[in-house]
């Protein structure tokens, strides 16, 4: 009986010796990815993030446009994911500082790009499209939607012609779940990511004046050729990204309309 139990003690320890040595090497997992990974599962909970591969390709980007002095000091990232049908919520404004989730609401696409699911898209004036890609956002001013923020895209053939085309930010009547209601979808645009009516001014006034914002769609041709998505300092970012604790902010918004 007395071997029998030291043989059972042994196997314990062993597993749990074997347990820990694992966890040990997976926290000295210095690769970027692990410790974007470790960053990204840092968030609070009380909204959902895009999933890991859209919030790597963010981030990315974000730093790249920071390094390039194209945004300001705000740590904030406005992400747009038009592989999710316009019913759905698919709009997410991260505070990369506090570790949380803002706003979490809807967004439409353009006219030309869709009807439920975004699938075509253009740079070109006049096409009634959204355009792929990073930009910052800028000025606001008040238009025939109210309260709009100017939008300049960053990324060229894909939407640095959206100041001619007056691609911008705006709320809109026809986004709204009550719109989803009445027509299985959301409105659409001549190309401007139109948010809720009921939220726009605080959206607005949370990423305006040099944020950056990213419009994802998995597009062959633009994940092959935007500049911004080459990871050219990644490991230092997200070292000092994860060393740094999380900043005191308040409560997540987290909009559900």
């Amino acid at each position: 009986m007395t071997r029998l139990f030291i043989a059972l003690l042994f196997i314990v320890s062993g597993v749990a010796f074997a347990q820990e040595k694992s966890l040990e090497d997976e926290s000295a997992d210095f690769s970027p990815d692990r410790q974007l990974l470790l960053y990204y599962q840092s968030f609070a909970k009380e909204e959902p993030l895009p999933d890991f591969g859209l919030f790597k390709l963010a981030v990315t980007g974000y730093f790249n446009l920071k390094d390039s002095d194209r945004i300001g000091q705000a740590d904030i990232v406005t992400i747009i994911d038009f592989r999710k049908p316009s019913n759905q919520k698919r709009l997410w404004i991260v505070d990369l500082k506090a570790r949380s989730v803002l706003y979490h609401t809807l967004v439409a696409h353009g006219r030309n790009t869709g009807n439920l699911y975004a699938e075509s898209f253009s740079n070109v004036p006049n096409s009634n499209t959204s355009s792929l890609g990073f930009y910052t956002t800028a000025q606001t001013y008040i238009g025939k939607h109210g309260l709009s923020l100017r939008l300049d895209g960053q990324e060229k053939g894909f939407n640095d012609k959206a100041r001619e085309r007056a691609i911008v930010l705006h709320g809109a009547d026809y986004v709204s779940k009550d719109f989803v209601k009445a027509h299985g979808r959301l409105g659409r645009s001549f190309g401007c990511p139109s948010v809720p009516m009921a939220v726009h001014k605080e959206v607005i006034n949370t990423i305006k004046d040099g944020t950056a914002l990213f419009i994802f769609y998995p597009d062959k041709n633009y994940l092959s050729k935007s500049k911004l998505l080459q990871p050219t300092n990644l490991v230092a970012q997200v070292q000092k990204l994860t060393s740094e604790p999380a900043a005191n902010a308040a409560a997540p918004l987290g909009s559900s309309r």
